[in-house]
């Protein structure tokens, strides 16, 4: 009997270990999740683009006539009026070609005098028929040609005039004028290649930028896509500094380029101290409008205040305000 009992002794004593294994085992906590009410709310958009600035205003400087340069009447990198001076073309040709033409008009106003008082005459004789026909009307005929000589000298002597007065080379506008690419003693022609200078309006600033066909036309669906000048613009330099003056978005290309898939749009900024430079490279800021009923996720960490309640317990976040 004894022998029956012992087996069933050590039976009952590890069922009893495994029990007391399984109680003293931790319980896993249920999971925490966090619920967001999310709420649609109107949002800014913004893009960010980048473009190179250019001159509002720019017109190369070249001769229209002919000659050696006498003078450089200007200090290069100077600013410049309309009109201004800047190179003076030795004249001496063009004068002798002004004082000529003076003289043939003086020659065929001469000749208008004597021939017409000739045609009168003959005018009246021929009624008497102290004259023929036939000469009172070749008398006239050479009247009306003196006449139409004159009208000719007076062109010849207004385009001497204007050639003459090519020979000192104007400002087209005002601006800041470059570097002169010809000195004193140099021949240059109306037809030349190269420009004398180059004079620039820094006043004002355009900024070209590219953006994607891609992103204009996902603007233009949610209705954003717009050329009003109400848009702002701000800049980024290439040394990371803001550029102080708010710009304006003045227009976009009409056409896609069609080796980058992009299109250019216009900046427009008022640079009265000329930190903008033609040719610098910048990131423009757009602000292209608003998103209305737009639904934003909130990012990790966003909302401490959001109460962790075992799952099934309905917790719920702050609303986004």
């Amino acid at each position: 009997m004894k022998y029956i009992i012992a087996p069933i002794a050590t039976a009952l004593f590890l069922l009893s270990g495994c029990d007391n294994a399984q109680t003293s085992a931790p319980q896993q906590p249920t999971p925490e999740v966090g619920v967001v009410t999310l709420q649609s709310q109107p949002v800014p958009v913004v893009s960010q683009l980048t473009g190179r600035t250019t001159a509002s205003l720019s017109a190369e400087v070249r001769p229209q006539v002919g000659g050696i340069i006498q003078k450089r009447l200007f200090t290069e990198g100077d600013m410049v009026k309309a009109g201004q001076a800047l190179y003076q073309i030795d004249p001496s040709s063009y004068r002798a070609a002004w004082n000529e033409a003076a003289a043939a008009l003086k020659q065929a106003q001469a000749l208008v005098v004597s021939d017409c008082q000739k045609a009168q005459r003959y005018a009246s004789l021929v009624r008497d028929n102290g004259v023929s026909r036939q000469d009172a009307d070749d008398a006239a005929s050479t009247c009306a040609q003196d006449k139409a000589s004159v009208e000719s000298k007076k062109a010849a002597l207004e385009s001497a005039r204007i050639n003459l007065n090519w020979t000192t080379v104007t400002a087209p506008i005002a601006g800041r004028i470059g570097i002169s690419s010809v000195t004193p003693g140099a021949l240059v022609s109306a037809d030349q290649d190269t420009a004398l200078a180059t004079i620039r309006g820094l006043d004002t600033m355009y900024v070209d930028l590219t953006r994607s066909s891609v992103d204009l036309l996902r603007l233009r669906k949610q209705s954003l896509a717009s050329n009003s000048d109400t848009l702002s613009v701000t800049l980024t330099l290439e040394d990371g500094s803001t550029y102080p003056e708010k710009g304006r978005l003045a227009l976009t290309e009409v056409a896609v380029d069609e080796s980058t898939g992009s299109v250019t749009l216009r900046a427009i900024f008022p640079n009265p101290q000329h930190v903008l430079l033609p040719g610098m490279f910048v990131r423009a800021r757009i602000d292209e409008g608003i998103m209305n009923d737009a639904i934003l996720a909130p990012a990790a960490g966003d909302h401490p205040r959001c109460q962790r309640r075992r799952h099934g317990a309905g917790g719920r976040c702050p609303q986004q305000s």
